[in-house]
């Protein structure tokens, strides 16, 4: 029972850190307030239940919890998330902070779902069941973020159709502006990459514990990484080179055609996904 209660509480702390990391990732890209204060927080939350488990670990077995991989491992995790959260109050340097919390949910996520620090085999495959899960239920969000972006794209092209054909009626009102159309696709495209980013760290992590000849060249896993890329470039296109309006749309539109691609013809082609025992 108390082995099971603390596979929950790191479970939760997994969790935790994904949702810090993503409002990171938002006041990374948008410089926001309110999502770096909120990230702040929930990954102190997840540093102080680390920092309790850690000196419970400490008083139960008498030593510093670095002798072994998987106690240095937690050991390095704690290390990172406390340094994520001293450089973010005070030198505010937003892209160390972002990859330095990536750094620390990879590792922290190796710790966490390791099956070899489990004693129970039973509890270990449990384990390593809720990792797809977590793994299953971010990538299907980070594609529900990228669907309703590439709904809103669609918006934009009709709208800006309509305006460059002088056809003002109804349907252009009951449209909204072409700003607030683009500004929304940039969001929920945000949103998506840090999920798919987090997503894909998961998965590899599943494939490594369970799949013995995992191999990284899997068309899943390369489309996912195009994908990756893809809405990295849209992202780096609209912040870096101010790159607005219809060319980002139709940009955004190509990518969501890809997602359609990997998600079908890629899950048939891939030698686990879906298809695993």
């Amino acid at each position: 029972m108390f082995e099971q209660t603390m596979t929950r509480l790191h479970e939760l702390m997994i969790v935790l850190y994904a949702i810090s990391i993503l409002f990171y990732f938002i006041d990374f890209l948008n410089k926001n307030r309110k999502a770096n204060l909120f990230a702040f927080w929930l990954l102190a939350i997840v540093w102080v239940l680390q920092t309790i488990f850690l000196f419970l670990y400490m008083i139960n077995t008498g030593r510093f919890p670095v002798l072994t991989i998987f106690e240095g491992l937690y050991f390095y995790a704690w290390v990172l998330i406390t340094l994520s959260l001293v450089i973010n109050r005070l030198l505010r340097v937003d892209f160390t902070v972002f990859f330095t919390n990536v750094l620390g949910f990879i590792i922290m996520a190796i710790h966490t779902f390791a099956p070899v620090q489990v004693e129970s085999q039973a509890m270990a495959e449990q384990m390593v069941s809720e990792l797809l899960l977590i793994h299953i239920t971010m990538a299907i969000l980070s594609y529900g973020a990228f669907s309703l972006s590439f709904v809103f794209s669609l918006l934009y092209l009709l709208q800006f159709k309509l305006l460059k054909e002088k056809k003002w009626g109804q349907r252009l009102w009951r449209i909204s502006d072409l700003s607030k159309l683009e500004k929304i696709s940039y969001i929920l495209n945000s949103i998506g990459v840090a999920m798919l980013l987090l997503s894909l760290i998961l998965g590899m992590q599943w494939a490594f514990i369970k799949l013995p000849d995992f191999i990284l060249y899997d068309p899943k896993i390369i489309g996912s990484f195009i994908l990756l890329i893809l809405y990295s470039t849209y992202l780096y296109l609209r912040i870096k080179k101010n790159v607005f309006g219809k060319s980002l749309a139709l940009l955004n539109v190509a990518a969501f055609l890809i997602i359609l691609i990997n998600f079908f013809l890629g899950s048939r082609l891939s030698s686990f996904h879906f298809w695993y025992s």
